[in-house]
């Protein structure tokens, strides 16, 4: 593959920009030389993720969310637009359907969208372990707003949180997931709540659901110190009830487009809330914690692996296997092996 440029990613070259996601997700090392001169460019884009459950119609939604974005009106500028979708990778083959693109027909030929498709690579959590970097490589490109996709692989999807600024968690009718997300916790990752299909039937009751849940779930100014951590991610840096961001119940019938005025004008109050509130910063601050974090625990697991033998850990596996060495004892041995 040609040397990419990284001044050609800055000024936008689609070519360029197609290289660079390439090489950056097989983990090149011209990949990561890009990141390293791309860095300083990023930090302005706003990042929007979307999960759910299977089945509640998030790649229609991004679909018509991306579309509604690019029409002009009124006059002024359509921004311009990045999506990164992430498929599930077949533990048995090892490959990836990478569909998403599919249903999103109506952003073909916009010279201002950009959709990547990407497999999970048998990452948990529902992104990849190159999302991140794929993220950076759009803000430095002057994508303005880049939409994020999860897997869809159900109600453990909350990593998305931790990248995105705002983030659109789409339920549906008729799934029983209302219970299931106050017991898995997605509920509480939410900025934006969407009843996609809301012309099915049972979409009242979900969206009554789902409001009878968030105004339950509002802290009281007593409690806003004993927030878990993620209510305290959208914690406000005055601690005002006043200002808390107010969790909206959206429905939306994604086939049709409707309801997506509302839920852009919510997503432009939302990223105004961010910015007047300073939880932008420390949504920033957050997410490149976890990516610093993250990038800390491969290099440690990479050297280790390199600095012990075959020999040596297949030996200590088979003591632990034998009941004559504890799993907690093996991960000390292992490490003292390794000189770390």
């Amino acid at each position: 593959m040609p040397v990419t440029d990284p001044k050609e990613i800055l000024k936008g070259e689609r070519l360029a920009i197609s290289r660079a996601l390439t090489q950056i997700e097989n983990s090149t090392q011209e990949g990561y030389q890009l990141l390293e001169e791309l860095f300083p460019h990023t930090g302005k884009a706003h990042l929007i993720g979307v999960t759910g459950a299977p089945g509640t119609g998030k790649s229609t939604l991004v679909n018509q969310l991306a579309y509604h974005y690019r029409r002009t009106e009124g006059g002024e500028k359509a921004p311009r637009l990045a999506v990164i979708a992430v498929d599930p990778t077949s533990p048995f083959s090892g490959g990836a359907l990478l569909g998403d693109r599919v249903r999103m027909q109506d952003l073909a030929g916009d010279p201002g969208v950009f959709v990547r498709s990407m497999a999970s690579r048998g990452s948990l959590g529902g992104l990849a372990a190159a999302t991140a970097n794929l993220v950076q490589v759009f803000d430095a490109a002057g994508y303005e707003i880049i939409i994020i996709e999860t897997v869809g692989a159900g109600q453990a999807e909350v990593d998305i949180a931790s990248l995105a600024h705002s983030t659109i968690v789409v339920e549906a009718p008729g799934l029983g997931d209302e219970i299931q997300t106050i017991k898995a916790g997605i509920l509480e990752i939410a900025d934006i709540l969407v009843v996609n299909k809301s012309d099915k039937p049972g979409a009242d009751h979900t969206l009554r659901a789902l409001r009878s849940m968030l105004t339950l779930s509002q802290p009281h100014p007593e409690d806003i110190a004993h927030h878990g951590p993620a209510q305290q991610a959208t914690q406000p840096t005055n601690d005002l009830p006043s200002s808390l961001w107010s969790t909206p119940v959206l429905p939306t019938i994604s086939t049709i487009g409707e309801g997506f005025p509302e839920l852009i004008a919510e997503l432009a109050n939302h990223l105004d809330y961010l910015r007047t509130s300073g939880e932008w910063q420390r949504r920033e601050e957050k997410r490149l914690k976890n990516e610093l974090e993250m990038l800390l625990r491969d290099t440690l697991r990479t050297r280790w692996e390199n600095k012990i033998s075959a020999t040596k850990y297949q030996y200590t596996l088979d003591r632990v296997v034998t009941r004559k060495l504890t799993p907690w004892k093996a991960v000390q041995v292992l490490l003292e092996g390794a000189g770390l």
